[in-house]
């Protein structure tokens, strides 16, 4: 199991990011949470197996189609408290 913390940069704000990566992570089966940050930025936090994991990173490149992603930064992160994956108020 591994668990992440994502920053997402880029055109990731007004173009569906968050809805997207929602229905992208619970496809995949992952627990976590997504949420749009003041700086422009998705800030979100991927839990599951490794592999799934990595899959979720690598697609969050290409993200939307309105999506234009400069930047994919991770970070260690304590499994989420929740099961499942929600979309958090802005942060």
């Amino acid at each position: 199991m591994k668990s992440v913390k994502a920053r997402i940069e880029g055109k990731v704000q007004g173009v569906w990011f968050r809805a997207w990566t929602e229905k992208t992570a619970v496809g995949l089966g992952l627990d976590g949470w997504v949420r749009n940050r003041p700086d422009g930025s998705v800030e979100a936090v991927f839990s599951g197996p490794t592999e799934t994991v990595e899959r979720m990173l690598a697609d969050c490149w290409n993200g939307p189609p309105l999506s234009r992603v400069t930047a994919v930064q991770t970070d260690p992160a304590e499994t989420p408290d929740q099961a499942g994956f929600i979309i958090r108020p802005d942060g």
